[in-house]
């Protein structure tokens, strides 16, 4: 491979040719994780399933409704279980959360024509909620869980799948921390670019940009800035009508 020299911290320069070579070399690996995710898949459509209480009341836009009625008729249900700060603004809300909530509202309706209906469940006080969900444009049916015993209200931050037959409801699948990334594209976007998620813990060539603590994109400024200073919102906040800087100390909750 010829290479060409090029400032420190930038991938090498080669010809078309050499890069072609090694795009094909790594396409073999990709193409092996590929085929391991589907073998993963394969072992948790083969995972047991528990039953849960189908008649447990949720609240949300229309008044209380059992946890049955989020599947729509359908036989499958994914939701994701969104943090909740009491009393908070929106500001002090979870940018988690908030990264994966602005991703995955858009998957609902290719999720419907699938025979899967989506919804996003909260611990928070659905006077406090709604509100929230003005505010931030979300259309998909949220509903909080106040008061529930799992896996439908506690341990938030989840992502979990249903199975109904009938009046009765199991519970088939639930990861977090990681094991959410699937709902964000941009995670996986950013792993295709050269300086990757930019986070301390990335495997990078010598000279690269140091990494900064993880997660440190979420949240921003009024200017754009990526912060967990005082002055910070979930990055989407930013873009609503009535999105105001933030007065620091504002809210109490940190990363």
């Amino acid at each position: 491979m010829t290479e060409t020299s090029v400032p420190r911290g930038r991938p090498a320069v080669v010809d078309r040719e050499a890069w072609e070579a090694a795009r094909d070399e790594l396409l073999v690996r990709e193409k092996a994780h590929t085929r391991a995710g589907d073998a993963l898949a394969a072992a948790r459509r083969r995972l047991p399933m528990v039953e849960v209480d189908g008649a447990a009341e949720v609240v949300g836009a229309d008044g209380p409704v059992p946890f049955r009625d989020l599947f729509q008729g359908r036989d499958e249900l994914v939701v994701y279980q969104h943090m909740w700060h009491d009393g908070e603004p929106a500001s002090g809300q979870c940018p988690g959360c908030t990264i994966n909530a602005w991703h995955v509202q858009q998957s609902a309706p290719y999720l419907a024509v699938r025979g899967v209906s989506f919804a996003m469940l909260t611990e928070g006080p659905w006077p406090e909620v709604e509100p929230f969900l003005d505010f931030m444009g979300y259309t998909q049916p949220w509903y909080s869980v106040r008061g529930l015993d799992w896996p439908i209200g506690v341990d938030m931050g989840h992502l979990a799948c249903f199975l109904r037959d009938g009046d009765r409801v199991y519970l088939t699948y639930r990861t977090t921390g990681r094991g959410n990334e699937p709902a964000a594209g941009v995670f996986g976007l950013l792993d295709l670019t050269p300086y990757g998620r930019g986070e301390a813990w990335e495997d990078v060539p010598a000279g690269w940009p140091e990494g900064r603590e993880s997660c440190w994109y979420w949240a921003s400024d009024a200017e754009g800035n990526a912060t967990w200073g005082p002055t910070r919102r979930p990055v989407p906040q930013w873009g609503r009508p009535g999105a105001t800087p933030v007065e620091p100390g504002a809210h109490r909750h940190h990363h």
